[in-house]
């Protein structure tokens, strides 16, 4: 096992508390997958709900064999077999992306109709929830080092998450997907980009699973889906390159 950590940590550009974090996060993934047996709806307890859209549902759970609190997202779906076979095996994707940027994946499980994902739990929440709830910087503030230090000194630390800090997170975790997994990140926007109370910023939902994707869009023809689309979309151009990704942050931004 601490083989396995050792080699996975190996050739990423982490700094300490990057790197021991993201070893204790590989080490509990060990815990869940050394149960010899795949995940399945009775090793959960449900905590409460996190959040809920089109994509569907995600609730805080106790993974009781491992004793973790997860995130566990069910997306309903009634597809065939071999769609629900297919959608589970692209899922795996995840279970390599390893990044200080990048929200840890578990596993994923299909019951009742439902796809469940399980990843890690981010306890501070969505991007676009921290913004509601945190302090917005006037514009003479950003330019200026000395007013910026006295803003900063007026807030506490835990309402306060600087752009700085996001954007690089955010830039880091794109890089990540791109150069390691050849993944683009084709939704980049506040709710999802996550963040815990050890101030980590992690972007999730990036959409390895094609058939997924497919299917969620052929369950919600009429819904109407939110969207923060790229000026290649809004011209209908179909043909995208390593810097769309960073398009839809702008816009987020």
């Amino acid at each position: 096992m601490v083989d396995a950590v050792r080699r996975t940590l190996e050739g990423l550009d982490l700094d300490e508390k990057q790197r021991t974090r993201l070893a204790d996060f590989l080490f509990q993934k060990q815990r869940v997958k050394g149960k010899d047996r795949d995940l399945c709806p009775e090793d959960f307890d449900n905590l409460g709900e996190l959040g809920a859209g089109n994509g569907g549902v995600v609730t805080k759970v106790l993974h009781r064999p491992s004793g973790l609190v997860m995130a566990r997202k069910m997306i309903h779906l009634e597809v065939k077999p071999a769609i629900r076979n297919q959608i589970i095996r692209e899922l795996k994707v995840l279970d390599e992306c390893n990044s200080p940027h990048i929200v840890g994946f578990y596993g994923s499980f299909y019951s009742d109709g439902e796809i469940n994902v399980c990843m890690e739990y981010m306890d501070g929440g969505s991007l676009d929830l921290v913004l509601r709830r945190a302090y917005r910087i006037p514009e003479d503030v950003l330019g200026k080092a000395s007013k910026f230090r006295f803003f900063l000194s007026r807030i506490s630390v835990n309402q306060y998450i600087t752009g700085f800090k996001v954007t690089m997170s955010v830039l880091k975790g794109l890089s990540y997907l791109r150069e390691k997994h050849q993944i683009m990140h084709r939704d980049v926007k506040p709710s999802n980009i996550l963040v815990n109370s050890s101030g980590e910023i992690k972007l999730c939902d990036f959409g390895v699973s094609g058939q997924l994707i497919d299917s969620m869009a052929n369950s919600f023809v009429g819904t109407r889906l939110v969207s923060y689309s790229v000026l290649d979309q809004c011209k209908g151009t179909t043909q995208y390159d390593v810097l769309y990704p960073l398009s839809y942050y702008n816009i987020t931004d």
